[in-house]
């Protein structure tokens, strides 16, 4: 008896097993619809219809629940009964869906959830609004589609002008998490240390990822650590890319400012192939050149002497506004830079047997930028050779910015249980030069251009997942992985003549000799004692258990532990519940923890730069926690950030065709890493040798508290002929410096220079305090009608010395002595667009963006504008300088 039960287990199963084919079509409105998932309810049994719609599985015989899934659309269920042997056929008709319907799989590794089931809330940006925006760059899609999310164009900020800092709920840019078809997304090589939102962080380069490679994008506004990482505190920006494989979609637009500059042209091409049955591979080019815009306001300064009326002659006698290159009196270029981008996009995937696959996608972007600086004047000899510019210079920025990502993987069923192994690469590379610029202490043996080096930041991340649903309660999903990721910064020293110290002098006006500033001005090259090559590893494990306890309660409870090789393991959980009261109307809430590490880019980084305070230029140091200048001034080492993440909301269906979500959260961050204010003043022992005249440093001032909340409503109904909907979106958020400002022995009685409040108001007030965003849609025949209108709450721009009113200086606007403290007001933009479908193959576009042409306040203290050039905040941006903007745009499917 022993032996027959033996033998009886050693036959495989697939002999007993009894099964039978179920086959059939899936169509939408439009005709066939590939891809769309097709599994047995509670067992790990699905395929994906293919290019024609059709779709076949091998299911067990019994009475089953089959779904039919499809991202934007309506889950369909069609109960089967089958025996062995046998052919049934199941067709399916998918509706689209409304936003609270739409089906998603951020925030759980479970089958695909509506914002109605799941327990965070979740913003789905669907092919047809990222189609519809009249927005070319994805950081500023998002900008206008999403409230709680916060990106604009900065100025007079170095790198940054070319690489826009991007933030969510108000926190850094370092603190969420990007993803590309589920996988990892690297960051920039660029740390953002000048002043704009976002300084002393490293974030990732949304504009370089092309917008027409893109199906949808998944929003997870919840803090989200224990599941996907350790820089998901603030949430998660899944990016979708395209698997269409039905046309040839070529889009064109051109688009200007009614102020005459920023022609922006825009060109791009999608197409996929099958391959057999069931595979397919997606490609797309995309082409964005953009000219500069100038909002800088006419000089009043001196030029060629602080005599104001010898000055006055001179600039006649040499016509020096003339000879600027810029309109009227301007002496500076304040606005977008001028950037031309090249994309490369692939998507793919390969089946290879009935229950796994080959996939792998793969980015290529490569960005010329050009900026420009603070006009040096031949007034400074210190800073101008003027046998090489007698009428001084406007020095140039140019960046060279390569940014490439690939990640292949295989992902199938192994009994019963979902296997998914990838691994991606990362990598950002940017490379500085500077243009009619010269080294002052090299006199006239200085070049005019420079290479001045560059940043190089590889990603290299291996995961393993598995998961699997079993029948157990009304559903039980349980998930565990793991993730290797190795990563490498370096800084490359530029060209000796971009940093070298010729030595030469100059004469004051008080008869000394005094040295020449050394280094390229406007950005003194990397010196080789700059140069890095680091490297560290992130190793990580999770699970995550999803249990729907009943039908109205669902459970989720995730734990991770991470460990850095420079930083040491920590222990980080989340647990989340939802409960349906009604099928219209669900509850949920979450407790999360957070651990985040200095980036690499922190923990190394240092340079010198030249930066302007009060129209005096500075050369200012930034020093890593690892050099001798940051032990002289006790810094301490650099330690993790630690997180605490509280969420709470609802999601209400009011009527068929009305929907309303709200969701609170509460952040606190311990330990907070933030660049320092400059220290200078009573340091020049330590200063003098390195050639700077300020130094600033990387540390864990503050703790921080962020609060919020965001409301949607989202409304469809046919109206007339055609179909109109309406969306209502907000953000409201507050972030508070809670703690006192931590500084080591040697720097007491210096808190307001460690993190001035300049600085903590960049990280209170720099960003809106709330944001709405409204858009109606009607199409009718083959007209379709687009109005937005986003609504930007105040930012703050906060002085470093104004919190004593003895410092307050004279307003010559007002001829009072006030603050230079400035709230900027909310505004309103409104963009239109028109669209006209030719046939069904061509699309004809008129766009307007902000067609009122607004603009932030202007500047109110005199101190503020920089004798005349800054008429608008160059630290504090709720839209951009842009003005209003029209485009014309052809879309062609063929």
């Amino acid at each position: 008896m022993r032996y027959l039960l033996i033998l009886f287990l050693l036959i495989p199963l697939k002999i007993i097993a009894q099964t039978g084919i179920v086959l059939g079509t899936v169509t939408d409105q439009y005709g066939a619809l590939p891809g769309v998932k097709i599994a047995v309810e509670g067992q790990p049994i699905a395929t994906k219809s293919d290019v024609d719609g059709t779709y076949r599985l091998e299911v067990p015989a019994g009475i089953h629940m089959l779904n039919a899934s499809f991202i934007t659309y309506v889950t369909e269920r069609q109960k089967i009964e089958i025996t062995d042997g046998d052919t049934l056929r199941v067709d399916y008709i998918l509706k689209t869906a409304s936003d609270i319907d739409q089906q998603f799989t951020l925030g759980s590794r479970a089958d695909p959830r509506s914002l109605l089931e799941t327990t965070a809330p979740v913003d789905i940006i669907s092919p047809k609004d990222i189609s519809s925006t009249n927005q070319i760059e994805l950081s500023h899609i998002l900008h206008y589609l999403t409230p709680s999310f916060h990106s604009t164009y900065q100025t007079i900020a170095d790198g940054t002008d070319h690489i826009d800092p991007a933030t969510l709920r108000g926190l850094g840019p370092d603190q969420v998490l990007v993803l590309v078809n589920g996988k990892r997304r690297h960051t920039s090589s660029l740390l953002n240390v000048n002043g704009t939102v976002g300084r002393g962080t490293v974030g990732t380069d949304f504009n370089a990822i092309p917008v027409a490679a893109i199906d949808r994008i998944e929003i997870l506004r919840d803090g989200a650590t224990s599941q996907y990482g350790s820089d998901a505190i603030a949430g998660v920006v899944n990016i979708i890319l395209k698997s269409q494989t039905r046309d040839i979609i070529v889009d064109t637009r051109t688009q200007i400012n009614t102020e005459g500059d920023g022609f922006t042209t825009y060109g791009a091409a999608n197409f996929g192939l099958t391959v057999g049955e069931k595979g397919f591979v997606n490609v797309t080019a995309e082409f964005r050149d953009r000219d500069a815009t100038n909002r800088a306001g006419n000089y009043t300064g001196t030029v060629y002497t602080d005599d104001r009326a010898q000055d006055n002659i001179l600039i006649g006698q040499n016509n020096f506004f003339e000879n600027t290159g810029y309109e009227d009196q301007r002496v500076m270029q304040i606005g977008t830079a001028q950037t031309q981008n090249i994309s490369l996009a692939f998507n793919s995937e390969f089946p290879i047997s009935e229950t796994s696959s080959l996939y792998a996608y793969g980015l290529r972007n490569y960005r010329e930028g050009k900026a420009k600086g603070f006009y040096r004047f031949p007034k400074d000899p210190a800073t101008v050779v003027l046998a090489l510019y007698p009428n001084g210079f406007s020095p140039s920025i140019l960046t060279d910015i390569q940014d490439d990502a690939i990640s292949v993987g295989f992902k199938g069923i192994k009994n019963y249980w979902n296997v998914n192994f990838s691994h991606t690469i990362g990598i950002n590379r940017l490379d500085f030069s500077v243009a009619n610029s010269n080294n002052a202490s090299l006199d006239v043996a200085s070049p005019t251009i420079f290479a001045v080096g560059g940043y190089f930041y590889r990603q290299n991340t291996t995961n393993m997942d598995i998961s699997r649903s079993f029948d157990y309660l009304e559903g039980i999903n349980i998930a565990f992985g793991a993730e290797l990721r190795v990563e490498n910064y370096q800084i490359k020293a530029g060209e000796e003549a971009s940093y070298i110290d010729g030595g030469a002098t100059f004469t004051n006006a008080a008869d000394e000799i005094v040295p020449r500033t050394a280094g390229a001005q406007v950005f003194p090259g990397f010196q080789p004692q700059n140069e890095l090559n680091k490297f560290r590893t992130n190793s990580s494990g999770y699970v995550d258990v999803e249990t729907e306890v009943n039908k109205r309660l669902l459970i989720n409870a995730a734990a991770r532990y991470e460990t850095y090789s420079d930083f040491g393991g920590q222990g980080i959980w989340k647990v989340s519940g939802r409960y349906k009261f009604q099928d219209r109307f669900s509850v949920r809430m979450g407790y999360a923890t957070g651990y985040r590490a200095p980036s690499l880019h922190q923990v190394f980084f240092n340079n010198i730069s030249t930066q302007f305070e009060d129209g005096e230029a500075i050369q200012v140091g930034t020093f890593n926690n690892q050099s001798a200048v940051a032990e002289a001034f006790d810094i301490e080492k650099l330690s993790p950030e630690l997180s605490r993440h509280i969420s709470a909301g609802f999601t209400a269906r009011i009527l068929d065709n009305l929907t309303f979500t709200f969701d609170y959260y509460h952040i606190k961050i311990r330990d907070r890493i933030v660049l320092s204010g400059k220290f200078d003043e009573g340091y020049e022992a330590i200063l003098e040798p390195l050639n700077v005249g300020a130094a600033q440093f990387f540390t864990n001032a503050v703790d921080s508290r962020t609060t919020g909340a965001d409301g949607v409503f989202v409304y469809k109904s046919p109206l007339w002929k055609g179909e109109f909907s309406t969306s209502l979106a907000a953000n409201v958020t507050k972030t508070s410096i809670i703690s006192p400002i931590r500084v080591p022995s040697f720097l007491v009685g210096q808190e307001q220079v460690l993190f001035n409040r300049e600085e903590i108001g960049r990280v209170e007030r720099a960003q809106p305090e709330f944001k709405v965003v409204s858009i109606l849609n009607y199409g009718i025949d083959k007209f379709r009608f687009r109005l937005g209108n986003t609504y930007f709450g105040s930012v703050s721009y906060v002085h470093p010395d104004d919190g004593n009113s003895a410092n307050w200086v004279l307003n010559s606007f007002t001829g009072n002595v006030e603050s230079r403290d400035q709230r900027f007001s909310p505004k309103l933009l409104t963009d239109l667009s028109i669209t006209y479908e030719v046939g069904n193959f061509l699309e004809c576009t008129l766009a307007g963006n902000n067609i009122f042409n607004v603009y932030p306040d202007m500047h109110k203290h005199s101190a503020n504008v920089g004798d005349g050039n800054f008429v608008y905040s160059r630290r504090v941006q709720q839209f951009g300088v842009l003005g209003a903007n029209y485009a014309v745009r052809l879309l062609l499917k063929l």
